[in-house]
């Protein structure tokens, strides 16, 4: 599949790249999305959330009333889950969230949501550039160029470059992201993804192995 390559002020350069049919054109399994979707979702979780129970309440162990003769259950202990500031019944304790994923099964996830970009038409690929210094004002200017200013997208680098991805962190909307950091999620929470020609070998050798 051929693709122009265009210049940050959004002209063709009047050279073309090759994008693989087996990474940008596959029948896209939907089910591998999924999964690897889903995956990403539950490794954002810490699962550190915690209630104290009854046990691990400070408070006095005395027993605050005589077991008989008051005419209402007995009680032992004011650390119990009935009164106000015991311990919670059957709280939430600290969970590992994470899951497996076989590898095949992410890589297939991702040339599924390239391909389903490609379908939509939503893939451009641009020539690399730098800037001499983080510059939000100076990445504005890019995404005005290729007519990205209010599209959510995504910029694939081929390395990583502190300068661009500092230039666009203050940016709501937008990410930037290394070949090897690109993810499912990622691809598909974006309208737009923007690949720098820099990137291209990186990615189809990442996912064709």
């Amino acid at each position: 599949m051929k693709v122009a390559v265009l210049d940050i002020k959004g002209k063709e350069t009047g050279r073309k790249v090759d994008l693989s049919d087996s990474v940008y054109k596959i029948e896209p399994n939907k089910h591998a999305v999924y999964l690897d979707v889903k995956q990403y979702m539950a490794h954002q979780r810490q699962g550190t959330h915690k209630a104290k129970e009854r046990a691990e309440i400070v408070g006095s162990t005395r027993k605050i009333k005589k077991q008989k003769g008051t005419g209402t259950a007995r009680a032992g202990s004011i650390k119990s889950p009935i009164f106000r500031g015991g311990g919670r019944i059957f709280g939430p304790r600290p969970k590992d969230y994470s899951q497996k994923l076989n590898k095949n099964v992410k890589r297939l996830a991702r040339k599924s949501a390239l391909s389903l970009k490609t379908q939509d038409k939503a893939i451009m690929v641009v020539e690399d550039f730098n800037f001499e210094s983080p510059k939000t004002k100076e990445f504005v200017q890019v995404l005005k160029s290729l007519g990205l200013e209010n599209k959510k997208s995504l910029f694939v680098l081929g390395d990583s470059n502190n300068n661009v991805y500092l230039s666009s962190r203050n940016l709501k909307g937008y990410d930037v992201v290394t070949n090897s950091e690109l993810s499912t999620y990622k691809i598909l929470n974006a309208n737009q993804i923007v690949l720098l020609e820099g990137s291209l070998e990186g990615i189809e050798a990442n996912l064709t192995k």
